[in-house]
């Protein structure tokens, strides 16, 4: 099905759903949305060894004495992969076009035969290898899967109208959903009480791509990512602070809509009655205006990191690591620079996967760990950014 590296085995995941409490697992938005357009939401925590600021001096004040820490991670991608030759057949377009404007050479595709709730749960696995996840405990993080209290989805392609709850609970935010889905479980953890949880960032937005649109084909794959975040003592926690926006306005650089099918001609032919009833709907392929998601991109991502430092009273220098999700190697490259953080402080496998939405971020992250880039004790300033538009920072420290 596909290549998994990571955390939970797929076998003992239903055991831990049937765990969990329905009522306070689902993502509440309204709490965050009060006036139907969300503007900005900052919680902070001083790092062990950084300056601190009081909470008068940096304007945040500390919300709870428990902190939180990211523990393990996992990650999946299909077997299909799609290079710029291949597409090169489909559209007009090559690989050089392709990796110049974009800096991805090759794309993995989730076949029609697996669902991505399942892939979700492939992003858990872990024995060492990639593929045969069958051990009975979180082993990165050395946690028992009947020690985890809530799993979060965040994924903009769930294969049922009412998202994926029953499996996993829902976060849709796009390409910032991974983002919104750590701050999620940082916030069930300091308020709810919480010790384990599990963010998985999953999406196959290959299912909603115009193959023949050469523009938005060669940008977009399939993949899973996943990271625990646990309790700890606040002296111990790794999100020192984070910084969330939307601007309802840009919606239109960046969609998927609804469109109206044609009425079924079984209802009759009552034109009075099927005047009144709705049609028939389905979504739309991507529709992406580049120029101007390029511009918002680089205009705000530096904003959001350099707001989340400020209030985490660190400086830019402090920072191992610069994460973001991983769209364009030209966006990356601007917003490194903007911050003053030279190429080898980037991470980016953008080359291999391309654009796999709220993936993205949690499959970096796990490919550096695993390959040792990122050790216990890295601070990474990580961001997500895209349809809605979204988008959204957080300065963290792995381990």
């Amino acid at each position: 099905m596909a290549n998994a590296s990571g955390l939970l085995s797929p076998a003992v995941a239903p055991s831990v759903r049937r765990r969990l409490n329905p009522s306070i697992g689902v993502f509440q938005s309204g709490s965050w949305f009060s006036e139907g357009v969300f503007r900005r939401i900052v919680c902070s925590s001083t790092a062990q060894g950084a300056e601190k600021l009081s909470p008068s001096e940096s304007g945040v004040p500390r919300l709870v004495s428990r902190g939180c820490k990211l523990v393990g991670c996992g990650s999946a991608v299909p077997n299909l992969q799609i290079s710029n030759d291949d597409l090169s057949k489909i559209v007009d377009t090559s690989d050089e076009w392709i990796s110049v404007r974009t800096g991805i050479r090759n794309r993995r595709i989730l076949s029609e035969d697996v669902r991505m709730v399942n892939f979700g749960y492939a992003s858990l696995l872990f024995d060492g290898s990639r593929c045969r996840g069958s051990k009975k405990k979180l082993q990165m993080a050395e946690v028992d899967p009947d020690d985890v209290d809530l799993m979060l989805l965040c994924t903009s392609t769930p294969e049922d109208l009412f998202g994926s709850a029953p499996q996993l609970y829902d976060i849709t935010a796009a390409c910032s959903g991974f983002i919104l889905g750590l701050v999620s479980a940082a916030c069930y953890i300091r308020g709810g009480g919480f010790n384990n949880v599990l963010v998985v960032g999953a999406d196959a937005l290959s299912r909603y791509v115009d193959w023949t649109d050469r523009g938005s084909c060669i940008l977009f794959g399939d993949a899973a990512g996943a990271v625990l975040v646990q309790a700890c003592d606040s002296e111990e926690d790794g999100l020192f602070a984070f910084d969330l926006h939307s601007d309802g306005e840009g919606q239109r650089h960046l969609k998927a809509t609804m469109n109206e099918n044609e009425k079924d001609h079984k209802l009759g032919t009552n034109g009075s009655l099927l005047g009144l009833l709705p049609k028939g709907s389905s979504y739309s392929c991507i529709q992406m205006n580049g120029k101007e998601v390029f511009r918002f991109a680089v205009r705000v991502v530096p904003q959001s990191i350099e707001l989340a430092l400020e209030k985490a009273g660190l400086p830019g220098s402090s920072i191992d690591w610069l994460l973001l999700h991983q769209a364009n190697q030209r966006i990356i490259d601007a917003v490194a620079a903007r911050l003053q953080l030279p190429s080898e402080r980037v991470i980016s496998n953008l080359a291999n996967y391309g654009n796999t939405s709220a993936a993205s971020i949690p499959l970096a992250l796990d490919e550096a760990v695993r390959n040792g880039k990122v050790k216990a004790g890295h601070k990474i300033a990580t961001a997500g950014f895209g349809a809605g538009l979204t988008w959204g920072s957080a300065i963290i420290r792995w381990g």
